[in-house]
């Protein structure tokens, strides 16, 4: 009924470049060869199995009947059923009374399975064979969709690269070989452009099933990016000898990081920046030019707020520690720095530290203000 070598030929080709395991497809025509026989050759309510061997072809059917008690079964299908009745009708060809089933197996328990022998048949119809070959198919696409989720699944929360597809409303469809990655414009870089067949890194954050297939989704805007761009970089962050407690991104425009070292013999800022700049300087290059601040973090609360504006210079800070919210007194000639261009550092510095950022003059004049987040954008 099969050609073996073309069989085991296709199984060793979907398992090598598929990933989808020998296992599975077995199981497919198993369940193909079972659909098939009860399309032809089934009665209503029958549950029908099928054995495969790959190796030597043999094919064996069997008939299945779940084992019932009569007092959980009807035999009359015009018999009435009262509200919250839990009972069944009864199908001989579905089910068998636990008294038959201990003839048969003495040892045999309510909603157990009885499995019985069948006569294999040799032909089956155009139909039949038509099913078989759809039940085949969609095994197929379920196992290869398990496959993908799992290969996937494990790298969710790391870059990944593949090549733009193409391009629709904004959103970009990258091909990922055994997925498709979506790169939505809202996980863009604002000022990016990519074009179809161009080389795409972003940061996997979700995968996803649906009934068309599994679905990557992608960010270039997400903070995690940027600390796993600079994981690539420098060594004692992959490590663990520093860590990054908090990243707040205003994508394609700015960033400020806070890290901190658990090697106390280990600068955390000068490791992120590198040598005369060499690892920040590669990080903003992959970022098309975004500009990177790179700060201590402290636990104090004083300190870290002053380290999170640079690089402008702060005169004094006011903690009120019951609204969680800072007044920043900054000299003159310090103000735009403060404050940034469209009130850009200090919105960065309020998301860094999850404080509110009050700046004022040394004259008391209110020159600035920005909220915390709901909850700090901590990493």
């Amino acid at each position: 009924m099969f050609d073996l070598k073309v069989i085991n030929s296709v199984l060793g080709e979907l398992e090598e470049v598929r990933g989808i395991p020998r296992a599975s497809i077995v199981e497919a025509i198993e369940a193909a060869l079972a659909t098939a026989y009860k399309k032809e050759y089934g009665k209503k309510g029958q549950i029908i199995r099928t054995t495969f061997d790959i190796h030597t072809g043999e094919t064996n059917f069997f008939q299945v009947k779940i084992v019932v008690d009569e007092s959980r079964v009807i035999f009359d299908e015009d018999e009435e059923l009262k509200e919250g009745d839990v009972r069944v009708l009864y199908n001989q060809e579905h089910h068998i009374l636990l008294e038959d089933a201990r003839k048969i197996k003495k040892d045999a328990q309510l909603d157990e399975e009885v499995i019985f022998p069948i006569e294999s048949k040799g032909e089956y119809g155009r139909i039949a064979a038509q099913t078989a070959k759809q039940v085949i198919m969609q095994k197929i696409r379920e196992a290869e969709k398990t496959s993908v989720v799992s290969e996937f699944g494990k790298r969710e929360g790391e870059i990944v690269s593949g090549t733009v597809q193409r391009i629709e409303r904004g959103n970009i469809f990258v091909d990922m070989g055994r997925a498709t990655g979506l790169l939505p414009y809202e996980e863009q870089i604002p000022s990016e452009r990519f074009s179809q067949g161009e080389r795409v890194r972003a940061y996997l954050y979700r995968v996803e099933e649906s009934q068309r297939g599994v679905f990557l989704r992608l960010s270039r805007s997400h903070p995690k990016f940027l600390e796993k761009l600079f994981e690539a970089e420098a060594p004692e962050l992959a490590s663990g000898a520093i860590v990054i407690k908090a990243i707040a991104r205003e994508a394609g425009y700015r960033s400020k990081i806070a890290a901190l070292a658990v090697d106390t013999h280990i600068d955390p800022v000068g490791a992120l920046v590198g040598q005369r700049g060499v690892r920040v300087s590669t990080v903003m290059s992959e970022l098309r030019g975004e500009k990177i601040d790179i700060i201590e973090w402290s636990p104090e609360p004083k300190k870290f707020i002053e380290e999170a504006l640079s690089p402008a210079k702060i005169l004094d800070i006011k903690i009120n520690e019951e609204e969680k919210a800072a007044t920043v007194i900054v000299s003159e000639d310090q103000q735009s720095l403060a404050i940034g261009k469209g009130g850009q550092n200090v919105r960065l510095a309020a998301k860094l530290t999850g404080w509110r950022i009050d700046i004022q003059s040394d004259r008391g004049e209110e020159l600035a203000n920005a909220e915390a987040p709901v909850a700090p954008e901590e990493i």
